[in-house]
């Protein structure tokens, strides 16, 4: 058989090729699509590249400087105290504590200071016009030792009956001063309740010279003038301190009880015999 000559196709097959050339032949024209527009280019963020990757070199150590100790001396411990009550004198931190120290110190320091409450509250002094400044460290051992101390008078100067003139004497004192302290609060003054009763305690004290003088000397005549000038000082004690710690419109009705209360213990004086 030689190349030119062809081989007749199945009829079957014949009829298939012709099928699909019929059919490639029917298609419509395929319409082609435009391509997609291309995107922008994107923003990069530069990356820095270091010039040299090599290791940088250590930094230089500092020459070490030699250090010396000072050998110090060891603390003496029973130093410490002293030197805390010199600050504590001075002013800073807490107060020295008084319970540890002897009796005769505790005693002359009540005793001072009851002698410069005395010169404050009975004497001419300029602190007189300032009330709150003159009688600030106040205390009741000066008022009770003088409560005590004229009641004891009074009962020396009796002749019976000592005991109970001891006793109305006291109560006469120490519930008066109660009282005429609470009657200056209840008029709205400005005051420490114990420090008024401290106040008309130390106001005691001419009374206090006025009896022993009385009972040194038994005369009527003489009894009268010493009381009189005894009550007019313990009078004129007590008002300064008394008409500032009230309203000045209700200073009559915080004056007018003291002046009774010493009004009376006068005429127990002048009466015991």
């Amino acid at each position: 058989m030689s190349e030119n000559d062809t081989i007749p196709l199945h009829p079957s097959s014949q009829s298939d090729i012709d099928e699909i050339e019929s059919l490639i032949y029917a298609a419509p024209s395929a319409t082609v699509l435009p391509a997609r527009p291309p995107s922008p280019p994107r923003a990069t963020i530069p990356i820095s590249v270091p010039v040299s990757t090599a290791p940088k070199p250590p930094s230089p150590v500092p020459p070490s400087i030699p250090i010396t100790v000072v050998p110090t001396a060891p603390v003496n411990p029973n130093t410490v105290p002293s030197s805390r009550v010199a600050i504590a004198s001075e002013g800073f931190g807490s107060a020295p504590n008084t319970l540890t120290e002897p009796v005769w110190d505790t005693v002359k320091r009540d005793l001072s200071r009851i002698v410069s409450n005395l010169k404050l509250v009975v004497f001419p002094n300029p602190n007189r016009e300032d009330p709150g400044k003159a009688l600030r460290d106040w205390d009741l051992w000066g008022p009770f030792f003088f409560i005590v101390f004229l009641g004891l008078t009074l009962s020396w100067s009796a002749s019976v009956r000592k005991s109970e003139v001891f006793a109305v004497a006291f109560a006469v004192l120490a519930a008066g001063a109660v009282i005429l302290t609470l009657n200056v609060l209840l008029l709205g003054g400005h005051i420490i309740f114990f420090q008024s009763l401290s106040l008309l305690g130390y106001c005691l004290f001419p009374l206090d010279v006025g009896a022993v003088i009385c009972m040194l000397k038994d005369n009527v005549i003489l009894k009268i003038v010493v009381v009189g000038i005894t009550l007019a000082w313990s009078s004129w004690a007590a008002y300064p301190f008394m008409s500032a710690a009230v309203n000045p419109r209700r200073k009559a009705l915080a004056i007018y009880p003291v002046f009774l209360m010493y009004i009376s213990v006068g005429f127990l004086i002048i009466a015991i015999d």
